[in-house]
C-alpha cells in the first residue's frame, strides 16, 4: 500500500525527471496547482448536488433528479446557465471594483489550499508559518465583501456588506484563538509538524489526536462554530439571507460573477474544514495505527466529506439567528470561551509536573480537572448570555 499512498508524489518526481533542472521549480509549482484547481471545484459541484438532495430528504421532498444520472449533472447545467446569463451592472456602480470583487474573494481561498497537507509528503508549500499564512490570506475575504457592497452604489448592498463584515470580523477572533491552543501545545506553526505531533499512540493504538484532550475537544467545537459563521453557513447565513428583502452585498450581482462568489464561499468552507481536520482530527492520520494501510490522502478526504456532511446537516436542522443574537453570541460567549480554553490548555501542559498518580489514573485526573473547569465556564457564560425577561402578567380585556 506504500506505492498507492505515495502514487501522486512518485508521479510528480517521475515527471520532474524529464524536465530541465532550470525549469523544474516552475513545473513543480504547476503540478501542485493543477490538482487544486481540478479537485476542489469538482468537489464544489458534487457538494451542491449532495446538499440539495440531502436537504430535500430532510425536508421530505425530492432534490435534483432530472439532469444526468440521478440528477448529478445538475451542477453542470447550473454552471452553463450562469455562464450564459446576462451580466447586469448598475449604471452608477464602480465598474472596475464591481468586476474584480469576486476574484478578490476567490484568489485568497485558492492560496489557502497551497499550505494544507493532504497526505503524507503531500503538501504543496510546506513553510514554517503555514498556519499564519492561512489566516493571513483568509482575512482578504472581508475586503472582497466590502468591495462588492460599496462598488454596487446601492445603499442596501452597502448595509448588507457592513453587516457581513461585522459578522466575519467578530467570528474571526474566536477562529484564530481556538487554533492558538494547538500552536501552544505543539510549539510550531508548520501544519505538517502539527499533524506529526498527533501521531503518538494512546491506548489500543489510538492516535493522539488533539480532539481527544479536553482543551482540544472544546477548541474543536469552538472552531466548528466560528468556521460556520466565517463560511456564512446556516444558522449564520445572515449576510446573504435569501428570506430577507435583498441578498445582502450580492444584490447587484448576476450571472458568472455571482457564481464566482458562490464558488469562493464553498471553497472557503472546504479550506477551513481541512484546517480543522489538520489541527484537531489528525490530518491524514487514521484513528488507529492498525488502519495505516489505507492511503493517507484517502483518510484526509474521508474526513473532509464527513465535515461537509456535518455542515449540510446543520443547515437542515437549525433556524437562522437574528443579527443581535449572532453578535452577542460572538462577543459574550465565543470569545470568552476561547480565552478560557487557552488557560485550560496551559493548565493541561503544566499539570504534567504535578505529583499525580502514574499511568491512566494521572491522565484521568488531569482530564477531569480540565473538563470540569471548561464545563463551569460553559455554564457561566451560557447563563450570562440568556436574556433576562420580566415575568409576564396576563390580564383579561375589560
Amino acid at each position: 500500500m506504500e506505492a498507492v499512498d505515495q502514487a501522486f508524489v512518485t508521479f510528480k518526481h517521475w515527471v520532474l525527471g524529464y524536465v530541465h533542472p532550470m525549469a523544474q521549480p516552475w513545473v513543480s509549482i504547476l503540478l501542485s496547482i493543477i490538482p487544486i484547481l481540478m479537485v476542489f471545484p469538482v468537489l464544489f459541484g458534487i457538494t451542491t448536488i449532495l446538499e440539495r438532495k440531502g436537504l430535500g430528504r430532510m425536508q421530505n421532498r425530492l432534490g435534483p433528479n432530472r439532469v444526468g444520472p440521478f440528477g448529478f449533472a445538475q451542477f453542470v447545467a447550473d454552471g452553463l446557465k450562469m455562464l450564459t446569463k446576462e451580466d447586469i451592472v448598475p449604471r452608477a456602480a464602480d465598474s472596475i471594483l464591481h468586476f474584480i470583487a469576486p476574484f478578490v474573494l476567490l484568489v485568497p481561498v485558492l492560496l489557502a489550499f497551497s499550505v494544507l497537507p493532504y497526505g503524507r509528503n503531500m503538501v504543496p508549500i510546506d513553510i514554517d508559518g503555514g498556519l499564519l499564512f492561512f489566516f493571513a490570506v483568509g482575512s482578504a475575504t472581508e475586503l472582497s465583501v466590502f468591495m462588492a457592497g460599496w462598488s454596487s452604489r446601492n445603499k442596501y448592498s452597502l448595509l448588507g456588506a457592513m453587516r457581513g463584515i461585522a459578522q466575519m470580523i467578530s467570528y474571526e477572533l474566536p477562529l484564530v484563538l481556538s487554533a492558538l491552543t494547538v500552536v501552544m501545545m505543539v510549539g510550531s506553526l508548520r501544519l505538517t509538524q502539527i499533524v506529526d505531533a498527533q501521531s503518538a499512540s494512546l491506548v489500543g493504538g489510538l492516535h493522539a489526536w488533539h480532539v481527544f484532550t479536553p482543551w482540544g475537544f472544546a477548541g474543536f467545537l469552538l472552531f466548528l462554530v466560528a468556521a460556520t459563521a466565517e463560511s456564512n453557513r446556516t444558522p449564520f447565513d445572515i449576510p446573504e439571507a435569501e428570506s430577507e428583502i435583498i441578498a445582502g452585498y450580492l444584490v447587484e450581482y448576476s450571472g458568472f460573477k455571482y457564481a464566482l462568489f458562490f464558488l469562493g464561499e464553498y471553497l472557503g468552507l472546504f479550506a477551513v474544514s481541512a484546517l480543522g481536520i489538520t489541527l484537531f482530527l489528525g490530518g491524514w492520520l487514521p484513528p488507529f495505527a492498525v488502519l495505516g494501510a489505507v492511503p493517507s490522502w484517502l483518510w484526509f478526504f474521508f474526513k473532509l466529506l464527513a465535515m461537509i456532511f456535518f455542515f449540510i446537516w446543520i443547515r437542515g436542522t437549525l433556524p437562522r439567528l437574528r443579527t443581535d443574537q449572532l453578535m452577542a453570541f460572538a462577543w459574550k460567549f465565543m470569545l470568552p470561551m476561547t480565552l478560557i480554553n487557552i488557560l485550560i490548555a496551559g493548565l493541561w501542559r503544566f499539570s504534567r509536573d504535578w505529583q499525580l498518580p502514574a499511568g491512566p489514573f494521572g491522565v484521568a485526573t488531569r482530564w477531569i480537572i480540565c473538563a470540569l473547569l471548561l464545563l463551569a465556564a460553559y455554564y457561566f457564560f451560557g447563563r450570562a448570555l440568556q436574556p433576562r425577561l420580566a415575568k409576564r402578567t396576563y390580564r383579561y380585556a375589560e
